[in-house]
């Protein structure tokens, strides 16, 4: 039995779950609605505040997709209930960010600025900037939009310059040392 796939999802007062015949799940709650599409052989029940992922054959396949299913729609439980935020930093001289329109405009030593377009459903913040917070009730959108950024210009060892997650710890190596 999965671990992950055996555990109970508690829902909040707000939060309702609907699933039809099909498979298709939907979550609503206070800051929106998802929809999920469980895949063959894993079912949804509700009882009392909880919601119980089951699993009707003990195929490989099907075994293997019982605790993801679990976790999506948890993610998705907990995303329009509360939400998710990621932080990100910009650190170098003359690095900067700004949020342009539908656009957040990075400043990153390129001899161009790179504009990067913020999907429908996240918002983004720059404070001082060089915070960028990502925020939104998908948790893949919210991650893959932060992994987008950064991916623009990772931190690198020797200065430590470049955008990186707010909790990420970059390890510094020594550069080259003169020789007699």
């Amino acid at each position: 039995m999965s671990r992950v796939g055996k555990q109970s999802i508690l829902l909040p007062e707000k939060v309702s779950v609907k699933v039809d015949d099909s498979g298709l799940v939907t979550v609503e709650g206070p800051k929106g609605k998802l929809e999920y599409t469980l895949p063959e052989g894993i079912s949804l029940k509700e009882e009392d505040g909880q919601i119980i992922t089951e699993r009707t054959s003990e195929d490989r396949k099907v075994r293997a997709l019982h605790g993801t299913a679990r976790a999506l729609v948890n993610n998705m439980v907990t995303g329009v209930s509360t939400g998710f935020t990621r932080d990100l930093e910009i650190h170098g001289v003359g690095f900067r960010a700004a949020v342009k329109g539908s656009d957040i405009d990075l400043s990153l030593g390129f001899s161009h600025p790179v504009l990067h377009p913020i999907p429908a459903g996240l918002t983004v913040t720059v404070n001082e900037n060089t915070k960028i917070k990502v925020e939104g009730i998908d948790k893949q959108l919210v991650g893959q939009f932060a992994s987008d950024v950064r991916s623009y210009y990772p931190p690198e060892p020797y200065k430590g310059k470049g955008v990186r997650y707010s909790d990420e710890r970059v390890r510094r190596k020594a550069g080259k040392s003169v020789g007699k």
